[in-house]
């Protein structure tokens, strides 16, 4: 089968809903492809126990419609995965979006035909779509990490990953469960598995930061005052640095102008307030380190508190920089390792040797299981991106273009890619910031832009090699000033073995926000644009 469109948009998640949206508004016509079969992205393959949002609801949910903001009424301060794909189901009928979705569809590989200035999309199905332009909604936390252990192929028992989770229920009840992980799905799971599982084994090689989510019901009185001032809400949120929380703005002071009493007052109420607000109770944490080991000693003080084996305490207390690995929110973690049914493998001290097919074998002993759970996460920003052979002009590989490091103009464009579009891409927010409020941006600017090339007879727009190399340039610079890029995350892409290392999100949304609007009011520099040729005259 083939089609033809003006837009190909690749990914149904939350940002490929909110562009097909934008794109129909804009006039043209669209085709998005997905591989799940339903819209939701990672919210519908990650069903795995526990799974939750860590932005609170009120913030997490789509602000094109004032309609939808007032007429959704979200139950949980953190919204679980259940929750989210109701609404993303409603979304999904409210706005007709199916009809536009081909589910059940990979993309495979994409190429740009110059001389008529399209792409030609390949899937998996052996379906050809053409299009104009094309946008990747292909998500910064979609494409799954699988560390290759020797054997692990063997392994005669059920084998799961949380960023695939079956859509059938999985019981735990009576078995030896391992869990390789502990980053942001293995904290929200590890505590629901300990409660099913006869044993649970704990494989970390790194441990995180992990705060009270806090998570409780949404009081209906908090909901009611945002929803009278919704847009004041969410304009405050888009002048704060991750585009949210604006509700709790951060102390600009420093957090040796406190004395020890008042800092652990303070500290205190934000551990007990729940959330990722400890980072925000002062205004130096993430550019001085002195501050930071204050905030970090605080969280490895409440550890060592709640967890009442020293030795399990200490494998579990961070050294690193806290913030330049994301912070984990979850309830009930520390907690769980009091269980007897728990235990703990620092894999960073006794490696992985081999799974077998029914244990793993790392340098502490053999673990005899039943289910092997693996929360390593996600090739993230560009894993997506790089899975898919994308070829622009000449025949240039996005992988190739990438091999020394991703880099674009704005997180939008990449030079040798006309007319194409990274949504969240590197070099944007994304992942530092509330991201439904990075997709908003981008999906509405993306729309605009599309708009203005269709008024003007503009043919192609494709990111120039210097404004690239310059804002690869500013996002190395932004980061340096900060501690975000002082250990080795994903951040820079350090858990894909082989991965370049380069810090792929822009920190700061409002400064990045106001840049992008300022390129569009202004013709669109660091773009090249071609107009559509003129028809010669006839005689």
């Amino acid at each position: 089968m083939t089609g033809k469109f003006d837009v190909v948009i690749v990914g149904a998640g939350l940002a490929g809903m909110q562009m097909l949206h934008e794109v129909r508004g804009a006039g043209l016509t669209a085709q998005v492809l997905e591989a799940g079969g339903g819209a939701g992205g990672t919210w519908y393959w990650n069903r795995y126990p526990g799974a939750r949002c860590d932005v609170e609801s009120l913030e997490y949910s789509y602000q094109f419609s004032a309609e939808l903001q007032q007429d959704w009424e979200w139950t949980r301060r953190y919204a679980d995965q259940a929750e989210i794909m109701r609404y993303i189901g409603h979304v999904v009928e409210r706005f007709d979006l199916a009809r536009d979705i081909r589910f059940h569809t990979r993309v495979e590989a994409m190429a740009y035909d110059e001389a008529d200035a399209t792409w030609t999309v390949r899937t998996d199905t052996g379906d050809e779509v053409v299009a104009r332009f094309v946008i990747m909604a292909t998500g910064c936390l979609s494409e799954p990490n699988v560390p290759d252990i020797p054997g692990v192929k063997t392994f005669a028992g059920d084998i799961l990953h949380t960023g695939r989770w079956p859509r059938e229920p999985v019981d735990f009840t009576g078995k030896r469960v391992g869990v390789i992980g502990t980053g942001s799905s293995g904290v929200q799971a590890i505590p629901i598995i300990a409660k099913a599982a006869a044993e649970l084994v704990v494989f970390q090689r790194t441990p995180a930061y992990t705060l009270p989510a806090g998570d409780e019901p949404l009081d209906p009185e908090l909901q009611a005052a945002i929803k009278a001032d919704y847009a004041g809400f969410r304009a405050r949120n888009n002048e704060v640095p991750t585009a949210g929380l604006s509700r709790f703005p951060t102390n600009p002071n420093s957090v040796f102008l406190f004395s020890a009493k008042e800092r652990e007052a303070i500290f205190e109420h934000f551990w007990n307030r729940g959330g990722p607000l400890l980072l925000r109770a002062f205004g130096d944490p993430l550019v001085d380190p002195a501050a930071n080991e204050v905030v970090a000693e605080f969280v490895r003080g409440r550890i060592r508190q709640i967890v009442t084996d020293p030795e399990v305490a200490a494998k579990l207390t961070p050294t690193h920089v806290i913030g330049c690995k994301r912070i984990c929110l979850g309830d009930g973690y520390y907690e769980t390792y009091n269980r007897p049914n728990v235990r703990l493998v620092d894999i960073a001290t006794h490696p992985f040797e081999e799974i077998t097919p029914t244990s793993v074998r790392t340098g502490e002993g053999s673990h005899e299981l039943d289910v092997l759970v693996f929360a390593t996460g996600y090739d993230a920003i560009t894993g997506a991106l790089s899975r898919i052979d994308v070829r622009g002009r000449d025949g240039l590989s996005l992988r190739e273009a990438w091999l020394a490091g991703p880099r674009t103009y704005l997180g939008l464009g990449v030079p040798g890619f006309p007319n194409l579009f990274t949504m969240t891409g590197p070099g944007s927010p994304s992942v530092l910031a509330n991201v439904l409020v990075a997709i908003h941006q981008h999906a509405t600017w993306i729309g605009e832009c599309l708009k203005h090339l269709a008024d003007n007879g503009i043919r192609t727009i494709e990111a120039t090699p210097e404004a690239e190399h310059a804002w690869g340039q500013h996002v190395s610079d932004v980061a340096a000033q900060t501690l975000l890029s002082s250990c080795g995350s994903w951040y820079l892409g350090a858990n894909i073995p082989g991965k370049k290392r380069v810090f792929m999100p822009l920190v700061g949304f409002p400064d990045y926000a106001k840049k992008c609007a300022e390129i569009a009011a202004t013709g669109y520099p660091g773009f090249a644009l071609a107009h559509d040729p003129v028809p010669a005259t006839q005689s």
